[in-house]
This record gives C-alpha cells, structure tokens and sequence, in this order.
C-alpha cells in the first residue's frame, strides 16, 4: 500500500484532509507531548488485503496502540527513578551491541564455515562419543504393504512382495498408488514406535512383538491386508546405527567448527585492529 493510501484513510478516519497542512514538516498524523506518529511509522503491509472498513479499524488500532506505548513510556520516564533507568539504558545499549556484533559474526560464519563433512570424520565422531549414541527407543528395518482385501492382483503382490527382487521393487513402486498406505524403503532404520501408529492391527493383543524377530507377517483389519516383512531390529540400550545418527554427528561437527571459526574470527579482527592502530591500550 502507498503512502497516498494512508493519507486516504486518515481522511476518512479524521473527517479531514487538513492533517499535512498542520503538521507538513514531520508529516505527523498523531502526537503524544513531543512525540509524533508519521504516516513513515506505519507499517504499510497491515493494510494488504483489507477493505476500506476493516483498513479503518486496522489504522485506528495501530495509532491507539502507538498512543498508548508512548504515554506509558512517558510515565515510566516521570515515574521510575534515575538510577533504575540508567540500568535500563545500560541493559537496551547492550542488547543493541550483542543484536549487531551476533548479525556479523553470523555473516561472516556463513561466507567462511566449511560445511563439507568427510566419511571417516562422521566416523571419528561416532567411535569417539558412542556414549551420545546410545538407543532410547527401537529401531527397525521393514517394508510394509496395506492394500484393500478384494485387489485382484492381491496374490501377484503378495509373491512379489516376499521375493522383492529389483523387478519386483519396480512394480510394486509403480502399482503403489492403488495401496491404502505402503512404506517399501527397507533399507533404512526407523522407529518401532512409528511402526506401530502406521499398522494398526500390530497394536492388538500381543501383535507388536511380531516385530521383535525377522520374519514375514500377514495381518487383516477393517481397512484391508497388510504384508510386513522385518529385515533387521536394533534394541533401545543398543548402540545406534551410524547412518540413523548422521545428522546428529553432522551437527556436532559443524557447532565445533562454528564455534572455533568464531573465535579465529575475534582473534583476528582485534589483531587487524591493533595492527593499523584502531585499537589501543593504554598504560
């Protein structure tokens, strides 16, 4: 929205069109004592998508609220006494440093950290720290098929499902469309527990050890036909997979380089500084 928008706005507001002529040097449209709201001060994307009667209420709101910050600020000001608002004034500069001094650093992390992780440095990290990859839930290793119970082909899915040879990997990916849910990726580890939430009939009864052991399993419910086939398990208390853990060790890698990296960075910029004397310490 343009600021010519705003003006429109505040005419129908105010009832008047006068408002730049009383206040043309600081294009105000409210005061509190000295301070002024312009129409600058007004975010123009509030007004995105309003109607002229909604645009009305919205602008009301903004100038009501700028209003009322200001008057409690200027009664914190009268009230509150010199030495708590020094504190304040203290606490707000620092806030502006640690605001300004974090933006920089973090753009100078971004231009300069080396985000390329080799294999064995996964693996250093993993054989280092096994104590930080230690199971708190079970892991498991499965391909599973829920289809309807009168799928025609249900025995052709069935043969292929079991033999999963990479023809058969093939068309059961293209046919999948037609299951209720599938999950055929049975070459990474999972939680047991999301198992359990996708398959419901493995949550009745003593069904849920069924995925304790390799095997296939063929369950029935109310929703159709589920073929399971269990290829590896990995118990809680287990040492996890290093492929299930790779972006945890990812980001320990990079918290450690970000980290050193920012100190280098520091060290540097007070040498640079000191070096073309625009940091001194005096004796």
């Amino acid at each position: 929205m343009k600021k010519f928008t705003v003006y429109i706005l505040i005419f129908f507001l105010f009832g008047s069109c006068d408002l730049s002529v009383r206040n043309s040097d600081i294009d105000a449209i409210a005061r509190v004592n000295n301070i002024y709201l312009t129409i600058d001060d007004i975010d123009q994307s509030l007004f995105y998508g309003l109607d002229k009667k909604d645009s009305l209420f919205q602008i009301q709101n903004v100038i009501n609220d700028w209003a009322t910050k200001a008057l409690l600020e200027d009664g914190a000001l009268v009230n509150i006494n010199i030495k708590k608002q020094e504190e304040f004034e203290r606490l707000i500069q620092q806030y502006r440093s640690d605001l300004y001094t974090s933006a920089y650093l973090e753009a100078l992390v971004k231009n300069n950290l080396d985000t390329v992780i080799l294999d064995y440095q996964y693996e250093e990290i993993y054989k280092q720290n096994k104590e930080l990859f230690v199971l708190k839930e079970d892991l498991i290793k499965l391909r599973y098929v829920n289809h309807d119970k009168s799928m025609p082909n249900a025995s052709d899915i069935k043969r292929r499902f079991k033999r999963y040879n990479f023809e058969d990997q093939a068309i059961l990916d293209t046919i999948s469309i037609q299951f209720n849910s599938f999950f055929l990726n049975d070459s990474v580890w999972i939680k047991s527990e999301d198992v359990l939430k996708k398959i419901n009939p493995l949550t009745k009864g003593f069904n849920k050890v069924l995925l304790k052991k390799l095997n296939f399993i063929q369950l029935k419910d109310s929703l159709g036909l589920y073929l399971i086939q269990v290829n590896d398990i990995i118990e809680a208390g287990d040492q996890a997979p290093i492929s299930y853990v790779f972006p945890t060790i990812k980001q320990i890698i990079l918290n450690r380089r970000k980290l050193k990296l920012v100190n280098q960075l520091k060290s540097e910029i007070v040498n640079d500084a000191i070096k073309n004397r625009k940091f001194e310490i005096y004796n």
